[in-house]
């Protein structure tokens, strides 16, 4: 597995305003580094333990974005470093990070998490309940967070057309949320899905095992 020829094959096809995160949930310090030495800054994880473990080890100009679901007592631990959390579906989270990002007197960016995918394993909020969130008063009183856009996870499956119905949709909800409260990122695509997340308007993409190869299972 060459991970700089992987990492330098997926840069050459991405647009300029596509930022990619290279998830690195599983895989050792040795393959970040790896990956670091060939240019890539920003590494994307779905345990918080894990991604604090790998911060003390690693370079500390690495962005860590946490994309797994997040546990708000687990949050305090990544508070002192993380750059963006990308899996925030309700206010009791935002107002958890929010306390947490103040007493290292930081703004911690956040996409909110929109829900697309049929599976009911999948996590997020109805684009309704977004909308709301954004509306509500006890949202404009946090001061350390900052909603930066959105991020889906679509449907694991074949049908690629559903993928791109669900895509398209996280597209419009972005649109809605966007004359709410002014945001730039839509975090949508994987690797088995990334060209098409791009194709339906992704600014950034999440893509592991095309980078390290299949994850490793703890």
């Amino acid at each position: 597995m060459d991970i700089q020829h992987n990492l330098l094959q997926i840069k050459s096809q991405l647009p300029k305003h596509v930022t990619l995160v290279a998830v690195s949930k599983t895989k050792p310090a040795s393959d970040i580094m790896e990956a670091y030495n060939s240019g890539q800054r920003i590494f994307g994880e779905n345990k918080i333990q894990e991604m604090a473990e790998k911060y003390e080890q690693l370079p500390k100009d690495i962005e860590w974005h946490m994309i797994g679901h997040v546990q708000r007592n687990k949050v305090k631990y990544m508070a002192h470093f993380v750059s963006l959390i990308h899996g925030v579906d309700n206010l009791k989270l935002l107002r958890e990070i929010d306390k947490q990002a103040q007493k290292h007197n930081r703004t911690i960016k956040c996409l909110l998490q929109i829900k697309i995918a049929e599976e009911d394993s999948k996590f997020g909020m109805s684009p309704e309940d977004a909308a709301s969130l954004l509306h509500d008063e006890a949202f404009h009183s946090l001061k350390h967070i900052a909603i930066v856009g959105v991020m889906g996870m679509a449907t694991f499956t074949e049908n690629e057309t559903q993928i791109k119905t669900e895509f398209s949709n996280l597209k419009t909800t972005f649109e809605q949320l966007n004359a709410i409260h002014p945001m730039d990122i839509i975090s949508m695509g994987m690797s088995g899905d990334y060209p098409l997340a791009i194709e339906c308007g992704s600014t950034m993409v999440r893509v592991g095992s095309s980078i390290f190869g299949e994850r490793n299972y703890l």
